[in-house]
C-alpha cells in the first residue's frame, strides 16, 4: 500500500504545482502511515522530491512519452497503481491533470475529486474540502470507493519541505505507436516570461487601458514584481492582447497568492475565474465598479497615475532591501 503523487513536468524540470502536489500527499500519506511514491516522466533529476518527503520516486523514461498525453500517461499510471497496490493517487490542477483524472477515475474505478483546498477534513471515511460554483462555493465531498484520486488546487496547500532520503526506481514501458490515437507533433511556448499556471502573483489589465500602446504599465509593474501577464477578456477578443493571457470563467482561472486588476470593472465572469485568488487589488476611476466588492484592496484612481507611481515606489523598495 501507498499513497502515489503525479509530478508534472516542463522540459524535464518539476513544476511548482508538482512540489505542492507532493506536499498535500507527503501530509496524507503521513496520517495514513503510508510510504510516499512519486510517479515522474522524463525529468532531468528526480532529487528535488526527496525534498517534499517522497520516499520512491518511480522514474519512466520512455522517448515516446516526452510530449504529454492523457490517455496513454493515464494508462502507465493506472498500471502503476495496480503493481503498487495503491489506494490514493495525488494530482494537481493543472487542465493536464484534470483531463488524465477522469481517463484514470474510469480506469480504476476510482472517486475522482480535483479542486481540493485543504488538507482532509476526516481520513475514514476520505472526506474533502474544494471549490465549487466557479469558486464561489465549497463543498465537503466523501470519496467512498476502494481507490480515490484527488486533485489539489494551486496555491491552496502551499510548499512544505520534509526532507528525507529517497531512493529512486527507473522504469520502462512498452508503450508503442499503437497505444496513441492522437499525437502532439508540435507545443509552442512562450519563453522569458512567468506563465499565468504557474505564476504566484499576476498582473491584469482591463479597456480601462484605453489601447494596446499602454500595456507598457502592465508589463513594467509585473516585471518589478515578477509577476505573470493577463487581461479581460473584451481586451483579448478586441486583439490588444493573446487570447493565452485571458483570464476568467471562459479563460484561464487564476488562483495566484496576489492579483492586481487594472482598468477592470469586474463582469461576474471574470470574477469567478480569479476568486480563488488569495489578495485582489484593483485599481479603478469608478468607485462603483463591481471588482471593488471582491477586491481585498482598492485604490480609486486614474491608472495611468497610480500605477507609474506604485511601480516607482516598488523599485525603491526592492534596491533599499536588496
Amino acid at each position: 500500500m501507498a499513497v502515489l503523487v503525479y509530478t508534472e513536468t516542463l522540459n524535464g524540470n518539476f513544476k511548482k504545482n508538482a512540489f505542492e502536489a507532493v506536499s498535500y500527499a507527503y501530509d496524507l500519506a503521513e496520517k495514513t502511515g503510508q510510504p510516499l511514491v512519486a510517479i515522474a516522466f522524463n525529468a532531468e533529476s528526480c532529487d528535488a522530491l526527496f525534498d517534499y518527503g517522497v520516499n520512491k520516486v518511480l522514474h519512466v523514461k520512455d522517448e515516446n512519452l516526452k510530449m504529454f498525453n492523457a490517455r496513454v500517461f493515464a494508462q502507465v499510471i493506472a498500471d502503476i497503481a495496480t503493481k503498487q497496490s495503491a489506494h490514493t493517487l495525488i494530482l494537481s490542477a493543472t487542465t493536464d491533470a484534470k483531463y488524465m483524472g477522469g481517463i484514470l477515475a474510469a480506469k480504476l474505478k476510482a472517486g475522482f475529486v480535483p479542486n481540493v483546498m485543504a488538507r482532509p477534513l476526516s481520513i475514514e471515511p476520505l472526506v474533502v474540502k474544494r471549490m465549487t460554483f466557479s469558486n464561489k462555493g465549497f463543498a465537503h465531498t466523501r470519496i467512498n470507493t476502494d481507490f480515490r484520486i484527488i486533485g489539489v488546487s494551486n496555491n491552496s496547500f502551499g510548499l512544505v519541505e520534509n526532507k528525507v532520503d529517497g531512493s529512486i526506481e527507473e522504469l520502462s514501458t512498452d508503450v508503442g505507436d499503437s497505444d496513441f490515437n492522437t499525437r502532439s507533433v508540435n507545443v509552442e511556448r512562450v519563453t522569458g516570461k512567468v506563465t499565468i499556471a504557474d505564476a504566484d502573483i499576476v498582473v491584469s489589465g482591463g479597456r480601462g487601458l484605453k489601447g494596446p500602446e499602454n500595456w507598457g504599465l502592465v508589463e513594467e509593474l509585473a516585471d518589478v514584481l515578477g509577476a505573470a501577464t493577463a487581461c479581460s477578456k473584451p481586451v483579448s477578443d478586441m486583439g490588444w492582447r493573446p487570447h493565452s493571457e485571458h483570464v476568467g470563467q471562459t479563460g484561464k482561472p487564476v488562483a495566484c497568492n496576489l492579483y492586481v486588476a487594472i482598468g477592470i470593472s469586474g463582469a461576474i465572469q471574470h470574477l469567478a475565474g480569479i476568486n480563488a485568488s488569495k489578495v485582489k487589488v484593483v485599481i479603478n476611476t469608478d468607485p462603483e465598479a463591481p471588482f471593488f466588492k471582491a477586491a481585498d484592496y482598492g485604490i480609486v484612481g486614474d491608472a495611468f497615475e497610480v500605477v507609474p507611481k506604485l511601480t516607482e515606489k516598488l523599485k525603491e523598495f526592492k534596491a533599499q532591501n536588496a
